[in-house]
């Protein structure tokens, strides 16, 4: 039996966050997730956009590490190699009914100890993204709505919590956890059980299911899809800034933006589901979303998308950000109801627990040796042609270009399989180096990459997965 002191389930933006911040401390950790890869499921899948909490229920929890996470971030990205930019966030109210809301919405940005968002004309609008409706009568203005690479972010947290002594069991799913006495004993999982002090429960779309192991599920997640297009990065019609609509009750809405890496990111759809698993797009949701941000942004071309994906919310019900230690079960603690605005506030979420969880009896000094950088992988296509010749002369793999949408190298992919908790499916070299994220969606590079994977894997190229388990890119020899 494998033994530690903390088992935090769930490799996701929180399960990574929490992790690397207890890694600061002497206690040994490991992080357990059912992909094989970190990521989750909801932080693979997201708007990539870090909030500064504007639109939070003030009072609640979730406004309090929002509002706290947003500032980290400058140091953060330094810090861990993460492609990041502040290009802030306009929200434009094109009828009367929108405009008369906006007040409301700066009054509640004020509450939630925003104090940055500041009203704007149409015509300030139209000057800041002219490819906005012209029918806009003002808006708001927010400027510290950000944009990040979130797989990288996932990474980077999980790398650096790593080179820090944090261990992660992927592939391995949590199938039951031993209680007793009143305190936590053990995990079970289907690599063998792990007896631990505490449990961190970060399953996020299954945090019920885990909770209910041990009694503690007094609520149910419902698995909300985002659906979204990913346009070309030279689609006609683009915007600078995040051009975010009106928030309902049920969701921010859809929105039209620039991803860190040049493309434009319109959608997602809210769409309660009873299956965790189904991340189809249909027509219909698709055709409401053109239908929601040419409201916003008449000329959006989405003739230009290149691929279109949706992603899962877990959605709490009853519904908010919860954190729960409890009484009558020592060493537990469980969280749930992390959406929408989970990848910005994992990053306080991790230093909350800890601090839980020291309230709560945990005590452990700090690291001396702390290990707070992480380099990332070199982008080649961003190097100036003087550090391309010396990077190629270095290593003559970065001269071998795979991905030619994206300018991505062999050396690069090498990277991406061979640094801690590295790549080893097709979407795991993807999220890490973009190859296959181009205008072809992989249709060039797809083959080279696969077969760069069996090869530095020792294995068949039957044996590679696109993502999941059992996604096999090829099924069998037709000639030899």
């Amino acid at each position: 039996m494998l033994k530690t002191d903390v088992v935090v389930i769930g490799a996701g933006a929180v399960g990574c966050a929490i992790a690397r911040e207890l890694s600061k401390y002497e206690i040994n950790v490991i992080v357990v997730d059912k992909n094989d890869d970190v990521g989750g499921d909801a932080s693979k899948s997201n708007s990539a956009i870090i909030h500064t909490g504007y639109d939070a229920a003030p009072g609640t929890l979730e406004s309090q590490l929002v509002v706290a996470a947003n500032p980290m971030y400058d140091e953060i990205v330094k810090d861990l190699d993460v492609p990041f930019a502040r290009i802030g966030a306009i929200l434009p109210a094109i009828t009367q009914e929108q405009y008369d809301q906006l007040p409301a919405i700066k009054e509640k940005a004020f509450r939630n100890h925003v104090y940055d968002v500041e009203f704007k004309t149409g015509e300030e609008l139209l000057a800041m993204e002219p490819n906005l409706n012209p029918e806009v009568k003002g808006g708001l203005w927010i400027p510290r709505e950000s944009i990040i690479d979130p797989f990288i972010l996932v990474q980077a947290l999980a790398e650096n919590a790593y080179a820090n002594g944090v261990e992660f069991m992927l592939n391995t799913k949590v199938t039951g956890i031993k209680t007793e006495n009143g305190k936590v004993k053990s995990v079970e999982t289907t690599s063998g059980e792990i007896e631990t002090t505490y449990v961190i429960n970060a399953a996020g779309l299954y945090c019920d299911e885990i909770a209910d192991m041990v009694g503690k599920a007094d609520y149910k997640v419902v698995a909300r899809k985002g659906q979204f297009y990913i346009l070309d990065k030279n689609t006609s019609c683009q915007v600078e800034h995040i051009v975010l609509p009106i928030p309902t009750k049920v969701t921010k809405g859809k929105l039209m933006c620039p991803t860190i890496h040049g493309n434009m990111l319109v959608g997602p759809t809210a769409e309660d589901q009873d299956s965790k698993l189904d991340k189809s797009t249909s027509t219909e949701g698709l055709n409401s979303i053109a239908a929601d941000v040419r409201n916003l942004v008449p000329n959006v071309n989405l003739r230009d998308t290149i691929t279109q994906y949706s992603g899962l919310r877990p959605n709490r019900n009853p519904e908010g950000l919860h954190f729960d230690m409890y009484d009558d079960l020592e060493g537990y603690v469980n969280l749930s109801g992390v959406r929408s605005t989970g990848l910005t506030l994992s990053v306080a979420m991790g230093k909350y627990v800890v601090q839980q969880m020291q309230y709560h009896g945990l005590e452990v000094p700090f690291k001396k040796n702390f290990i707070k950088e992480r380099k990332g992988i070199v982008k080649f296509s961003e190097c100036t042609l003087e550090e391309q010749e010396k990077l190629i002369q270095e290593n003559p793999l970065y001269g071998n270009i795979i991905c030619r949408c994206e300018t991505i190298t062999e050396a690069e992919i090498l990277d991406a399989i061979h640094r801690p908790l590295g790549a080893k499916s097709m979407d795991a070299v993807k999220r890490r180096v973009r190859a296959g994220m181009g205008r072809c969606q992989g249709g060039f590079c797809g083959p080279k990459v696969l077969e760069i994977l069996a090869r530095e894997w020792n294995c068949d190229a039957s044996e590679i997965n696109k993502n999941v388990a059992g996604s096999y890119m090829v099924t069998g020899v037709t000639r030899q």
